[in-house]
């Protein structure tokens, strides 16, 4: 039997002892486990009972996971509070794919998508709409309060809860994700402390303009790593209120530092919860400063390879939304293409186009005249992950594009800025 290094309740203590069942009590192992890799003092309780698991698609490969659902579906387990997923890996009817796609997507990488779906909804699943990135949507209804305890995978979510919603969660793995809303209880380190939410970074911002939240977001990244940053002077861009067009823009933002570096959680001045609580005392004692001006967006930018076969032709697909796009994001986005075809007199954009959203977003962006007119342009929405259709090993070889420093980092998906992006597909 596993002896714990950190400190457990009677009732913890009990459970991994096995009192509450065997499955239960691996479950706790492997929790007390994970705890004890990082030094964690104690177990904490979750108190925002709705999880989210990162693991959405029923990729035929991961026997395991689904052997452990089983396990724990067997044992009377399920997530008291519900938990919502990220997204679907296919949508065949506003997703174009050939017949081998279909194939590949649908019995290769794909084939368990329905039985892992069955497995969900019994230990807890919120529902048949309950599959974003974005899960922090009012329209997703999984919106933690500050101080909230987590027990979330799934890095931009993570990193959004942290820092725009204050809440307490550390960036765990797939699996550790339900163990931890599970059992109720996770392991108290790293972003769950007050020590471990200090800065080790001020970051400053003297750019002339607004910058981009990809670009920003990922030169941050690459130069804090799994660092927190504390950020002055971005209030002057972007505000000190946290409405709707300032959360799309921190969304997109964080989830570039996430996925160009590791980072969990960041504070911008005068705007994010702990930062206008504490200021500047969040800074280490031994912190660092990284100067973020206009050349050094440029530069970064600049050093972003094109992976595609060849460089030179033109783009073929273009994906909007990873993560998925806000309610006012994808109404913009809409409004922009509209607006730009009419601009340039031509009647279908220039290329396969898919806005990507939440699916209660997109069943209410679809009751609207702007869907219609959006439709009559070739664009499509869709409510799947732009990165799950890029696991097509077919899709290697095509010319796609996105506005996305997160699908840009973990596909062969070429960056372009927005305004780039937006006149390539209504061929301005």
């Amino acid at each position: 039997m596993y002896e714990p290094k950190m400190q457990l309740t009677e009732e913890q203590r009990q459970i991994l002892d096995g009192k509450e069942g065997e499955v239960k009590a691996k479950v706790m192992e492997t929790i007390v486990r994970y705890g004890d890799m990082f030094e964690a003092d104690r177990l904490v309780p979750v108190t925002h009972a709705q999880g989210h698991l990162v693991t959405s698609f029923g990729l035929s490969l991961l026997k395991p996971v689904y052997r452990t659902m089983d396990e724990l579906i067997g044992a009377g387990l399920k997530v008291e509070g519900g938990f919502t997923m990220d997204p679907r890996p296919v949508d065949f009817e506003d997703v174009k794919c050939n017949l081998l796609d279909r194939i590949l997507f649908s019995t290769v990488l794909y084939g368990t998508q329905g039985r892992y779906e069955e497995q969900l909804k019994k230990l807890g699943l919120s529902g048949d709409d309950a599959f974003s990135c974005a899960c922090y949507f009012d329209e997703m209804g999984n919106v933690p309060k500050k101080g909230d305890i987590l027990s979330w995978a799934e890095s931009s979510a993570v990193n959004y809860a942290n820092s725009v919603l204050g809440a307490r969660c550390n960036r765990n793995s797939g699996m550790i994700d339900i163990f931890g809303s599970v059992l109720g209880f996770v392991p108290n380190f790293g972003l769950l402390t007050d020590e471990g939410r200090k800065a080790k970074w001020k970051v400053i911002v003297k750019t002339t303009k607004k910058p981009l939240p990809q670009i920003l977001g990922s030169a941050i990244g690459i130069k804090v790593m799994e660092d927190v940053p504390y950020i002055v002077g971005l209030d002057r861009w972007i505000g000190t209120e946290l409405d709707d067009a300032t959360k799309s823009y921190l969304k997109d933002f964080g989830a570039a530092t996430a996925s160009n570096g590791a980072v969990g959680l960041y504070h911008v001045e005068n705007l994010t919860p702990e930062a206008v609580e504490l200021g500047d005392t969040l800074l280490a004692e031994d912190y660092k400063e990284y100067v973020v001006d206009d050349a050094e967006l440029e530069r970064v930018y600049n050093s972003y390879p094109v992976m595609w076969k060849d460089p030179e032709k033109d783009g073929t697909l273009a994906f909007i939304g990873c993560p998925h796009l806000s309610r006012a994001q994808l109404h913009e986005w809409a409004d922009k293409i509209i607006d730009g075809m009419k601009e340039t007199g031509k009647k279908k954009v220039r290329c396969q186009t898919v806005l990507c959203t939440a699916p209660p977003v997109f069943e209410e962006f679809k009751k609207t005249e702007k869907y219609q007119e959006l439709l009559k342009t070739g664009a499509r929405v869709t409510y799947i992950c732009p990165l799950m259709y890029t696991s097509n090993p077919l899709t290697k070889s095509r010319r796609i594009m996105t506005c996305s420093n997160k699908l840009r980092t973990y596909s062969v998906a070429r960056y372009y800025k927005d305004d780039d992006l937006l006149n390539y597909i209504i061929g301005k």
